[in-house]
């Protein structure tokens, strides 16, 4: 990209009148998009585990914000009963839905399983936000037209969805379990996309990735990991890893460009996609699978007992 055609903060519309739901918003990428929406006039709902951090950062983006309407929700998408009873609180409370960003997101070192028995960087990355999407649709397709952003990652690339062990009950590494779910994202997007589209709505899917970000979302990582993500290292680390503040621009992007149109993809246009302002962004042939993103569909479907209700528009 060139200075002239970044897309900066500066380039961000607008967004009064809108409601956003942004999930994992205590905390880095989630907080700063949910400040470059607060303070560009959305109303923005805070999706969170913790309900107390979760009102820290609101706090936070009343006094960055001031004016802006910010409230905050309980929401651990690694629990369906948690996913269910979010879900239930937005529809009570908003008739409708402008955007749903799925940024939160996790990596467990060790093999471990949800409350529903499913391994958790699964159950958070993939099955949750899948659950979620689906139980809020109607209040994004009540919408003049809604956007429904999913984060992935720029390691989809070596990513492998493992229909017949999706929990990796055979053998955990959890490198493994998180490529799976952030190409799982992107297969989420594409199939979601396709279905907003045979029945007519003027809702679209569409995804991002931050490239390498410097927040606290390798803290559980081991201590190598750990190592090459602190901010000590920053001045050996500066090629490889960017501020939030910069990252969160491809989520913002594909929220709000007029520009971007159902099945984009967006992350920074650096070197290999790691560092950069936002720009399109190439997926993976293996991201691009239809056979294997209806596949994952039925799967998750099956998995979480959420059925999205998107019936093909009826001819003229």
């Amino acid at each position: 990209m060139t200075q002239r055609q970044r897309w900066t903060e500066a380039s961000l519309p607008r967004l009064r009148g809108k409601t956003a739901v942004v999930t994992g918003a205590n905390t880095g990428l989630g907080f700063q998009t949910a400040r470059l929406l607060a303070t560009h006039g959305a109303a923005v709902v805070l999706a969170c585990r913790n309900p107390a951090k979760a009102a820290t950062a609101a706090g936070q983006l009343r006094r960055l914000a001031p004016g802006a309407q910010v409230q905050t929700l309980e929401l651990d998408l690694a629990a369906l009963d948690s996913v269910r009873a979010a879900a239930q609180w937005l529809r009570a409370g908003y008739p409708r839905l402008d955007l749903l960003i799925n940024n939160a997101g996790g990596v467990n070192p060790r093999f471990r399983r949800s409350a529903d028995g499913f391994e958790t960087t699964l159950a958070t990355n993939h099955l949750g936000p899948f659950a979620f999407t689906g139980l809020v649709l109607d209040r994004l397709l009540a919408a003049p037209a809604a956007r429904i952003v999913t984060v992935s990652s720029v390691g989809h690339r070596r990513g492998a969805i493992h229909l017949d062990d999706l929990n990796f009950d055979r053998g955990y590494r959890y490198q493994h379990a998180y490529f799976q779910s952030k190409l799982a994202n992107l297969m989420f997007t594409f199939e979601l996309q396709r279905r907003l589209a045979a029945a007519g709505a003027a809702a679209i899917a569409v995804a991002a990735h931050p490239g390498n970000a410097r927040t606290d979302f390798g803290r559980d990582l081991p201590a190598v990991a750990r190592a090459v993500l602190s901010p000590r290292l920053r001045a050996l680390t500066f090629w490889l890893l960017q501020p939030p503040e910069i990252a969160a621009l491809a989520i913002a992007r594909a929220a709000a460009d007029p520009a971007v149109r159902g099945g984009d993809y967006y992350g920074p246009g650096g070197f290999q996609e790691w560092t950069g302002y936002p720009d399109r962004a190439q997926p993976s042939a293996r991201a691009r699978d239809q056979d294997v993103q209806l596949q994952l569909w039925q799967r998750s479907e099956q998995l979480t007992g959420v059925s999205y209700d998107l019936a093909p528009a009826r001819a003229a």
